[in-house]
């Protein structure tokens, strides 16, 4: 972590106001469960919610650095700390904050131990973690990231300032089976490919199979959590959120600004159109309408009638 003056800031929030010292100096954050076990807080950093209890706002024994608040929450603090961000929104103003002074600095370059395919094309300030296996005829763009034991198979494009994490197999041949003749199943050879389109992010241990034919394709600023398994042909839109251990069958297509939430299960096939929610662990057998909101084995709408 990096201390900062406050007024290192301010040119982040010229539409928002500072109440305090600006000199004051920041080493670290923290959060209400930590704040019980810290005797000096004057030199950390704290966002408060419109949604916080009483109860946490007690908490507050002693000034802290910053607090990046509402108005409404900063008369109602016990203790006014050193400084005083007034946003309306304390959430993306610490997340401004965090990406300016707390950010780890983005590794660039090739590890020894990467094997990478001659037939493979590399932009300009990647890294490439341990281990990582790139096959052939992969083209990546710049500002790539690809962490250690992933593994990026024939024909895949990863477009520029994309992440993906550790353990991850991207572009692995589809689950498509047919019976033949004699009762035996046979799989289809997947001669399709995965595009991973710009500012898309994937954590790890995550599948995304390469499509049958055509493109597997994950959007434009998706972000996709750990332990995800996307199949063959699926098209992710863009903004789209896909929280952990989901699971998206073949061939659906996700919209635009869609999330779906922790072990939901969707059937192949299907269309979730922009702007929808598909509950935890909810069991997706049809198509689900734009803005939408889904839940339940099988899943039924639940959005409230306007």
């Amino acid at each position: 972590m990096s201390s900062f003056r406050i007024n290192e800031i301010t040119a982040l929030f010229e539409q928002d106001e500072f109440i305090g010292d600006l000199m004051a100096v920041i080493n670290a954050v923290t959060n209400f469960d930590l704040i019980d076990t810290e005797t000096v807080c004057t030199d950390k950093m704290l966002w408060v919610s419109d949604k916080v209890t009483e109860e946490q706002l007690d908490k507050i024994k002693s000034p802290l650095g910053l607090i990046i608040c509402s108005k409404v929450i900063f008369e109602k603090l016990p203790i006014k700390p050193m400084v005083a961000l007034l946003v309306t929104s304390p959430r993306n103003g610490f997340l401004k904050i965090m990406e300016a002074k707390f950010k780890a600095p983005k590794k660039i370059g090739i590890e020894l131990t990467a094997q990478i395919a001659k037939s493979a094309a590399i932009g300009e300030r990647c890294y490439i973690g341990q281990n990582v296996v790139i096959e052939d005829n992969v083209a990546i763009g710049n500002d790539v990231s690809i962490h250690h034991n992933s593994v990026i198979l024939t024909g895949t494009i990863i477009k520029n300032n994309v992440t993906i994490g550790a353990n991850c197999t991207i572009g692995g041949a589809g689950f498509g089976y047919e019976k033949s003749e004699e009762g035996d199943y046979h799989q289809l050879p997947h001669i399709g490919n995965v595009v991973i389109e710009d500012f898309v992010t994937i954590h790890n241990n995550t599948c995304i199979d390469r499509a049958l034919i055509g493109s597997t394709i994950i959007g434009r600023n998706a972000k996709i959590d750990n332990q995800v398994h996307i199949a063959h042909g699926v098209k992710i839109g863009e903004n789209t959120l896909v929280i952990a251990h989901a699971m998206i069958a073949g061939s659906t297509k996700v919209g635009k600004n869609v999330w779906i939430a922790p072990s939901a299960a969707v059937r192949n096939k299907l269309t979730i159109n922009d702007g929808s929610t598909v509950g935890m662990s909810a069991v997706v057998v049809k198509d689900v309408a734009n803005e939408d909101i889904v839940a339940g084995n099988p899943a039924k709408s639940i959005r409230p009638k306007q």
